[in-house]
């Protein structure tokens, strides 16, 4: 398949194109990083929170397997947290508090990135535009009396590729970092329901901190 179709088109949109052409690439990339990301940190799987939760009410210990989602690896946290000896309970909130940003960064991790690209793919394609129009209106004035209009029409279009290149590369941008933060934010209401059942439990129960010594 010959690419010179492409570099020709490339070409008729200037520098720009080649900037929002870069910026589209790095949006992919983001894109597939930040899906295995997710998959890997279990946002996708099934919490087992509320089972452990149940089992934390009726006085149990927190579960020794690891937890398979962030929500899950917040629960724990504050279970152990509150049977540590060392930790008050003040202590063992800071500490699940801690854990919790923790998790909620690594969820929002790229979403700056995406929303840099989001903001500036349309302003490079506004910007060659304008460079384009301002190089086809000087053809104009140099052609003189006997300008052309259908020059000064390709040279238009031509100009408006970059802001139509920009927009198709800022909207499925700003709709991934959207899709993240509303993840995230999902997350942490889950997180902080989590952790206030864990504590409202522990505080109806003055001998939890010794059930598990």
């Amino acid at each position: 398949m010959s690419l010179a179709p492409l570099l020709d088109f490339m070409a008729r949109g200037g520098p720009a194109l080649w900037v929002i052409a870069a910026l589209s690439v790095l949006t992919l990339a983001l894109f597939f990083w930040r899906v295995i990301g997710l998959a890997q940190a279990g946002a996708w799987r099934k919490p087992q929170a509320d089972a452990w939760l149940g089992q934390w009410r009726a006085g149990g210990t927190p579960p020794n397997s690891a937890g398979r989602t962030p929500l899950d690896r917040v629960t724990q946290s504050a279970m152990r947290a509150l049977l540590t000896p060392e930790f008050s309970p003040d202590t063992a909130e800071k500490e699940t508090t801690r854990i919790a940003k923790a998790e909620l960064a690594g969820l929002r991790r790229g979403l700056r990135p995406l929303e840099l690209i989001a903001a500036v793919a349309p302003l490079v394609g506004l910007l060659g535009t304008v460079l384009g129009m301002i190089g086809a209106f000087q053809a104009l004035q140099e052609s003189g009396s006997g300008a052309d209009p259908s020059v000064l029409a390709g040279g238009i279009w031509e100009a408006l590729l970059t802001t139509a290149a920009g927009m198709a590369v800022a909207i499925p941008a700003s709709a991934l970092a959207s899709w993240i933060e509303g993840l995230a934010e999902r997350e942490q209401a889950a997180m902080e329901d989590a952790a206030t059942r864990v504590f409202s439990a522990a505080a109806a129960r003055p001998a939890l901190r010794h059930a598990a010594e």
